[in-house]
């Protein structure tokens, strides 16, 4: 798989607010590994206070993270078009809300932007899903990313399939090597998890 060293990587986040704990660390990896890590996050992660934690303080942190001011506005990240091109764009947590606009082109917050922009440059998109309705109604939203050209999905499965049926989540330890292999327009394989409730929730 290809080294991530060098390569100019977006990290988007959007309000999937338990599961920021999870992608953090996967900053720091790219960072380690020598990636030039650009966040980007949506209104909602910039702009909701919730038990998990203020906007203000995970803002800090990725900041400090990254060592960069997160892009924050649609016009901020117009560079990342034709003049600043990303190598490749995560979004991680990935909503279901956001998910849906994907799916259907929209682009009215900086993450989804980006990702558009991305795509227009023919360069690969990562996605880590979290989101209660993967298997309901937002179903036909996540089958029509995964058959588009460009986009690529860290390995996910059931969190909780008992008390949240419909709920699908990325194992965001595989984050890295989804990167790693959508580099070379490749899915990491297995797509989909074996439910392991260790793995999944903590």
């Amino acid at each position: 798989m290809m080294n991530v060293k060098g390569k100019r990587i977006g990290f988007g986040l959007t309000g999937s607010h338990t599961t920021y704990h999870k992608v953090f660390p996967q900053m720091e990896k790219l960072m380690a590994a020598g990636a030039d890590v650009i966040p980007i996050v949506s209104y909602t992660v910039q702009n909701t206070n919730t038990t998990y934690g203020k906007a203000a303080d995970h803002i800090a942190k990725i900041e400090s993270i990254t060592k960069r001011q997160v892009i924050s506005t649609i016009p901020g990240a117009e560079p990342l078009g034709p003049k600043e091109p990303l190598d490749c764009m995560v979004i991680a947590p990935l909503t279901g809300n956001s998910l849906s606009k994907l799916a259907h082109a929209f682009s009215d917050s900086p993450v989804l932007f980006s990702a558009k922009s991305t795509m227009r440059n023919q360069n690969p998109i990562v996605l880590g899903i979290s989101t209660n309705d993967a298997l309901g109604l937002n179903g036909v939203n996540l089958m029509r990313l995964m058959a588009s050209k460009l986009i690529y999905f860290v390995p996910y499965g059931q969190d909780d399939p008992y008390g949240k049926p419909n709920s699908l989540i990325s194992n965001m330890d595989y984050l890295v090597d989804a990167v790693e292999s959508a580099l070379e327009f490749k899915q990491i394989q297995p797509i989909i998890l074996p439910y392991l409730h260790e793995n999944m929730v903590k």
